[in-house]
Formats: C-alpha cells, sequence, structure tokens
C-alpha cells in the first residue's frame, strides 16, 4: 500500500527524476524496516495477540529458546489458564513447558507437549517425565489438566491449557524445551547452552519469576565450569609446557639440572590439577543419566589411564648410562606426546559440550598459536645450538686418523 501511495502521488512529471528514482529505491528498505518492526512488536509477551482473542493478565518472555509464558491465574479454584507459546517452529518439531512439583530440572517434570506433524497439524497432550530416556509418550501428570490444546500460527506454536495447582503452591520449577521428531515421534533435543539453560521459577500468584533455580541447575552448571576449567588448564595448557621446558631446557649447560626439576614440578602439578578435572567429570556424568558424551569421556579416560603410567615412569626411570635407558625414552617420550595430542583434541570437545561464551574458546587458541609460534622458534634454536657444538667439538678434537700431540 505504502508503494502505491507513493507511486500515485509522486510522478516523474511532479518531482526530479532524481528524486523520483531515490524514493523508488527506498521502497524496498522501508518496507524491510516496516517488517523488522512489526516482528520485533510481535516478540514481545505483552503485545502479541492470540488466534483466539484470549487475553492473559501477566506474561514473561523465557531468557532462551525464544519463548513465552502467558496466565491467569485463579485464587478462588486454585487453578491457572497458561498459553505457552515457542516462536520459528517448523514441521516435524515438538515443544514443551513443564512444571517440576517435586524437584528441578526434566527428571521429574510435568510436561505439556506440542507435537507438529509433517503436514503442520499440532497435536497437544500431557506427558509425566521419569527419566532422561523418556520419548515424551502421552500419560496423565500428578495434578489434574481440565484442559489441553494447541495451534500453529505462522511459525508459531501455542499451547493452552487449564491447570489445577496441586496442594495449593503457587509457585514451582519451571522447564521449556523444543526438538525434533522422528517417525511421528519427539526424538532428543540438542544439547547447546541454550537448551541446557531453559530452566528457571515462576510463582503464578506474584508474578515472579528467575533464570535458574539456583540449586540444582546452579550447581551443575557450576560443576560443568570447574570440569572445563580444570581440564583445560591442566591438560590442555601445562602439559605442553612441561614438555617443552624438558625439550629446551637442557640444551642450556647451566640449567641441568634444573630443567629436571621443573619438568617434573609442572607434570606432576598438570597430573594432580588433572585428575581433580577428570573426578569432577565423574560425578557430573554420575548426575547425568542419559546425558552421553561418548568421545569426550573416552578420551578423558585414555588420558587418566596415560596420566597415571606416565607418573609411574618417574619411579621407571632408569640412570643415563643405563642399557635400557634408550627404550625408557622411547616409550616415555611417545606416551607423553599422545597425551598432549589428545589433551588438546579433548579440551575443543568439553568447549562444543560446555558452549561457552566465544571469548573462552579463542583465549584457548591464542595459547595453543602462542605455544606452537614458540615451539617452532626454540625448536630452531635448539638445533642451531646442537649443530654449533658439533662443529666445535670436531675442530676440537679432529678425526684425521692419528693423535698430533703424540
Amino acid at each position: 500500500m505504502y508503494i502505491t501511495l507513493i507511486n500515485s502521488i509522486y510522478t516523474p512529471n511532479t518531482i526530479p527524476i532524481q528524486i523520483y528514482q531515490m524514493g523508488k529505491s527506498l521502497h524496498p528498505i522501508f518496507c524491510i524496516f516496516l517488517s523488522l518492526l512489526t516482528i520485533s512488536y510481535a516478540q514481545d509477551c505483552n503485545t502479541y495477540r492470540f488466534s483466539n482473542n484470549n487475553v492473559y493478565a501477566t506474561c514473561i518472555t523465557l531468557p532462551v529458546l525464544n519463548s513465552q509464558l502467558h496466565w491467569n491465574y485463579h485464587s478462588t479454584n486454585a487453578t491457572v489458564n497458561v498459553a505457552y507459546r515457542q516462536t520459528g517452529v517448523t514441521n516435524s518439531q515438538w515443544v514443551a513447558w513443564a512444571l517440576n512439583v517435586g524437584g528441578s530440572g526434566m527428571v521429574g517434570a510435568q510436561a505439556l507437549v506440542g507435537l507438529v506433524s509433517s503436514n503442520g497439524s499440532v497435536q497437544a497432550y500431557t506427558s509425566s517425565v521419569t527419566g532422561y530416556g523418556t520419548g515424551l509418550q502421552p500419560t496423565r501428570l500428578s495434578f489434574d489438566v481440565p484442559r489441553v490444546t494447541a495451534e500453529m500460527v505462522n511459525g508459531d506454536v501455542v499451547i493452552y491449557a487449564t491447570l489445577v495447582l496441586p496442594s495449593g503452591r503457587t509457585s514451582f520449577n519451571q522447564v521449556w524445551q523444543v526438538g525434533p521428531v522422528s517417525d511421528g515421534a519427539p526424538s532428543i533435543h540438542q544439547m547447546g547452552s541454550a537448551n541446557r539453560n531453559s530452566v528457571g521459577t515462576v510463582d503464578f500468584a506474584t508474578g515472579q519469576t528467575s533464570a535458574d533455580s539456583g540449586n540444582t541447575g546452579g550447581s551443575r552448571r557450576h560443576r560443568r565450569n570447574t570440569h572445563g576449567v580444570l581440564n583445560a588448564l591442566s591438560w590442555g595448557v601445562m602439559m605442553p609446557m612441561g614438555a617443552m621446558a624438558a625439550r629446551y631446557l637442557k640444551v642450556f649447560k647451566a640449567a641441568n639440572p634444573a630443567w629436571f626439576y621443573i619438568h617434573v614440578t609442572c607434570q606432576a602439578s598438570a597430573y594432580i590439577i588433572g585428575v581433580a578435572g577428570w573426578a569432577t567429570g565423574l560425578k557430573l556424568g554420575s548426575g547425568s543419566t542419559g546425558i552421553h558424551y561418548g568421545t569426550h569421556r573416552n578420551i578423558g579416560i585414555a588420558l587418566f589411564t596415560l596420566g597415571t603410567i606416565q607418573a609411574f615412569a618417574l619411579l621407571l626411570r632408569p640412570k643415563p648410562d643405563n642399557k635400557y635407558r634408550f627404550y625408557w625414552n622411547i616409550y616415555h617420550h611417545s606416551i607423553g606426546y599422545t597425551v598432549i595430542l589428545l589433551s588438546i583434541i579433548n579440551v575443543f570437545k568439553g568447549f562444543d559440550i560446555l558452549d561457552p561464551e566465544k571469548k573462552w574458546k579463542k583465549a584457548y587458541i591464542g595459547i595453543l598459536i602462542f605455544l606452537v609460534v614458540s615451539t617452532l622458534i626454540l625448536e630452531a634454536y635448539t638445533w642451531f645450538i646442537v649443530l654449533k657444538r658439533k662443529q666445535e667439538e670436531k675442530r676440537e678434537y679432529p678425526s684425521n686418523g692419528y693423535n698430533q700431540s703424540a
């Protein structure tokens, strides 16, 4: 309509041709601006208009997964009418919003599910989540749900329901999620940071909400971060630095035997910190039944095993003139460099799982670049010194077939 109006009022006959062409070129930009403005307006939960003209007194925009929760609380009969809205949904996806009456997180959640079929129709039902291996099968909830329906409008799925709040309570832990549909049934959702952080609390009476319950979810996140920091520092940074100390300090005669003690101190500290990080990972795994990161876990076990073998290598270290020292060196160096390579790989696997802010991954990449550049410089300098010493030895002890001083 805007373009038609402009063209009907302003033509090349009534205004200069340059202005006309400028206005014509601005039409698409203006329309895009209007579209973006409309979308932004629609995303505000206070201004959203439902297709059934329902009006809700309270609404919140949930912090992740582009979703909103609207509700009307009725204190007289302890019920609440809710509308959960998930934006940007495509066919063959499912969405869910749930209350966890007795705990927090996924296990124990009493969910409202909207299952979008391949033709765009939406099936609404309830599902009680009893474990991480759930398929969100239709089941009754621990409290009454007299009504549950769902619809899909312009890529938004809205689940409508009436809940009879249990035990007269108004404050609960809440969970929301979105995932794919496979063969007509819900499949496991993604494990990115948004999906893992889709937990919080809601009080239907006061309208107060929080992004996290502050108990289980916050504690688990803290353990994940601790696990990541400990392992990135130990296996991913200190281990390579300890190897560099052994490789490049011993070329200096004045550094003997200091290089050995620096190497042992650095590697022993890295191993101790790494074991603490490994134990934290085991605790996370035992508390997250049904969530598996097989490659990351297996590499972690391999690192712990090889690191332990390296620790015992110190006790089995032969004297420099021992005939078995050559074989010990091969064993020690092979395992050491394998540990470093696996450590770096697993740190990046951990970044993919934790999905932290990009600055942390960039910081670790920066550390690796620094270590690689330092290694190249020190390697070149080491060979320079070694070759120079060999030349000096040849000049001092020439192999001309007889002893000139005789």
